[in-house]
């Protein structure tokens, strides 16, 4: 019997429309937020869980999908990781209460977390070499650009319509998502190799969880608590990871340290798009009194140009190397970013438009290149450990890029009477800390490429 084969580009068009739906969500909620603590009543501190909650449990799931993508078929996989979508976007369609808004984005969190790494596994294994750069510059898009969307969609569907809008506008998406995907992915059988690894599992889930719950608390007692149950997590990880059979991860390819400075760097720039969609959007509307609409106005040039740049950077790098595109994409979004930096204490939208449109150039260029080239240098038998590195860390940076700032602003606004004056410091204070890990990983890279100036 002849064995079908996977319709390439649809099968990563299919996951990559659900894991930018993903995506997409995370900063879409971000201009609700003052919305939410009015309506809810509850802190800034407390609504940032409407985003960690959800990139917490991606975090999670990613490992996990390691192991489910080498004992299940992807048809299969990419089937539940729809329904779960569909079920999450349901739920806070419906939500009365914040805790059920919380439990709807931890089932779209479960969804996201098997199609991310579903997606790359796809480009990784079916993708000939010399057209690698250009089809994971097609996946990043949605990773890259999804978060600058994210705050223009959730703000025209909260100004003109309701948050709850932002949910029922995606299910005709997801369904598109499913019919492609049904076309395009075959039943194929799959070799299963090894059993879980669950005391992997729980590790990672209390190193994670330790470590949100230590930046949430920051300034308590408490948060010493947290921090030990992330450490104990992390060491437990780490014992499992080196000493297990089946380890969810094999961390041995972290021993090649160009491959950990390529991670880094993909990371530092997730930390800076998540970190900018939750700051930039809550600015305008607490410092300037702008709705929702207005503050997602504000990213969409800056995400219409970076969605252009991402496929055409893939393309760049498939032709001449990574060190251009890279070095120049990091040069880019240093500029921008310290321009977005000091207007936060001279406010204007157009400048804040400029600024963003600048930095997202610098991440069109440089951001799905940094894990291309890092993936490059990994042999295949590795790709599974490290597509599951990149995208585990991914969302954990994520998730700690939304907590710092949070927290940063949070404190900020406690320690000043004046809540629009403590807005801005906080801000600001959050972007330079930013704009310090942007400026070491440009550093780092630069030293690298003159080392070894011809890197595919």
């Amino acid at each position: 019997m002849k064995e079908k084969k996977i319709h390439l580009l649809s099968a990563v068009l299919a996951t990559g429309i659900m894991s930018f739906a993903g995506v997409l969500i995370e900063t879409a909620m971000n201009v609700t937020f003052p919305t939410l603590i009015e309506q809810f009543g509850i802190s800034t501190g407390m609504v940032q869980w409407v985003t960690t909650i959800y990139l917490l449990v991606i975090s999670i799931m990613v490992p996990f999908s390691n192991y489910l993508l080498k004992n299940f078929s992807i048809r299969r996989l990419f089937v539940v990781a729809n329904l779960f979508f569909i079920a999450g976007l349901v739920t806070d369609l419906w939500s009365p209460t914040f805790t059920i808004l919380l439990v709807g984005r931890l089932l779209q969190g479960i969804s996201t977390g098997i199609a991310l790494p579903l997606m790359f596994h796809i480009i990784l294994n079916f993708t000939p070499m010399h057209k690698r750069g250009t089809m994971m510059g097609v996946g990043t898009l949605t990773t890259s650009i999804a978060p600058a969307i994210g705050p223009t969609y959730g703000g025209i569907m909260t100004a003109n319509l309701s948050w709850h809008a932002i949910f029922l506008f995606l299910l005709p998406v997801l369904a598109i998502s499913l019919v492609i995907g049904l076309f395009a992915i075959p039943e194929m059988p799959v070799k299963k190799t090894g059993a879980l690894d669950l005391i992997s599992l729980i590790g990672i889930a209390l190193l994670f969880s330790g470590l949100l719950l230590f930046l949430n608390q920051l300034g308590n007692w408490s948060s010493l608590i947290s921090l030990v149950i992330g450490i104990v997590g992390l060491l437990i990880f780490y014992r499992q990871a080196t000493r297990g059979k089946n380890p969810l991860v094999r961390i041995t390819v972290l021993k090649n340290k160009a491959f950990v400075l390529f991670l880094c760097g993909f990371l530092v720039c997730q930390f800076l798009l998540l970190g900018i969609s939750f700051v930039l959007p809550n600015f305008i509307q607490i410092v300037l009194g702008k709705d929702a609409f207005i503050a997602g106005l504000v990213m969409m040039p800056g995400a219409a140009v970076g969605a252009i740049l991402a496929p055409i950077s893939g393309r760049i790098l498939d032709t001449f190397g990574s060190k251009k595109p890279i070095l120049l994409g990091l040069s880019f979004a240093m500029v921008g970013w310290i321009a977005l930096t000091l207007l936060l204490r001279s406010p204007l939208l157009l400048g804040f438009v400029a600024g963003h449109v600048f930095y997202m150039i610098g991440i069109g260029f440089s951001y799905s290149n940094l894990m291309t080239t890092g993936m490059n240098l990994l042999s295949e038998a590795d790709y599974g450990d490290g597509n599951t590195l990149f995208n585990t860390l991914q969302q954990f940076s994520g998730a700690v890029a939304t907590a710092i700032v949070a927290t940063i602003i949070n404190l900020a606004q406690q320690a000043q009477t004046d809540f629009i004056a403590a807005t801005i410091t906080g801000s600001q204070l959050s972007l330079l800390v930013l704009l310090g890990l942007l400026l070491a990983v440009f550093i780092a890279c630069l030293i690298h490429f003159r080392k070894k100036p011809v890197l595919g």
